[in-house]
């Protein structure tokens, strides 16, 4: 189960981290501070839910809660990017749902 469980939610990192790599190149040529920090958030989403994965339960949890805080920080940065106009508000919608089907997911691993 949690092999299974494991590989499907990276599988959703990796699509989402790609959907978002041509909006943070965009940002970055606008805003490189903001750019790399939505880099550490997205990274930081797949490698706690790795760790957690890794982790014994009360870790695990943990682990769990700061990927989705992770998630809440990408998605503010695709938003305040868009406010910006340093990207599309429809390319970083697309992008900010795919984060939160994600964070729904996280949010049960973080209840267990």
């Amino acid at each position: 189960m949690h092999n299974t469980l494991r590989q499907q939610l990276l599988e959703q990192i990796i699509a989402i981290i790609e959907r978002a790599r041509p909006l943070l190149e965009a940002i970055r040529r606008k805003d490189r501070d903001l750019a790399s920090q939505l880099g550490r958030a997205l990274n930081s989403i797949g490698l706690n839910v790795a760790e957690g994965f890794g982790s014994q339960a009360g870790n695990a949890r943990l682990r769990f809660q700061s990927a989705h805080g992770s998630l809440y920080e990408a998605q503010a940065a695709l938003r305040l990017a868009a406010a910006w106009g340093h990207i599309e508000a429809r390319n970083c919608a697309r992008v900010v749902r795919a984060l939160d089907a994600l964070g729904a997911r996280l949010y049960g691993l973080s209840r267990r």
